[in-house]
């Protein structure tokens, strides 16, 4: 395990949400001076490689943050050994990580959403398919979460 938090968020390509997941917790990280180490993946393999979806990339910068540099990557068993946390964004994910996580391994496997008061439980809608107004839904959301868990990191909650 790592000597400081790590989080991996995961959803299905690591094109659209958990970049997104994973760019709103850096900033609600670097604001609260809690450091630790981020970064995203998918459960498949399809967008390896590549850089987040130009819609995703979009919100962001309009948020100030630049993922064009960001690259998809497929999460590993390795994975729940050198993070101490992994985050789903969705109930199929989370089923699919719970299903490749080795025995013993140490990393808390969650929901994104179950940081944030009265939404455990809830997947962040996976914008993919829709308007590119989706993706503003889901930065909202991505960005609760990460408040969520940087409080929860800080022993603020």
């Amino acid at each position: 395990m790592p000597d400081r938090p790590a989080v991996l968020f995961v959803c299905l390509g690591n094109i659209c949400r958990s970049p997104l997941a994973e760019a709103a917790m850096r900033a609600e990280a670097s604001r609260a001076g809690l450091d630790l180490l981020v970064d995203s993946a998918g459960t498949g393999h399809w967008h390896v490689g590549k850089a987040p979806d130009r819609r995703a990339q979009a919100v962001a910068a309009r948020n100030g943050i630049d993922i064009s540099g960001y690259r998809a990557r497929q999460v590993v068993r390795e994975d729940f050994l050198h993070f101490t946390h992994v985050v789903a964004l969705d109930h199929d994910n989370l089923a699919r990580l719970l299903a490749l996580r080795p025995a013993g391994a140490g990393a808390e496997v969650s929901l994104l959403l179950d940081h944030v008061p009265g939404r455990a439980g809830e997947a962040v809608a996976d914008p993919y398919y829709g308007e590119a107004a989706g993706f503003d839904t889901t930065w909202a959301d991505v960005t609760a979460g990460a408040r969520g868990l940087v409080a929860r990191l800080s022993g603020v909650l």
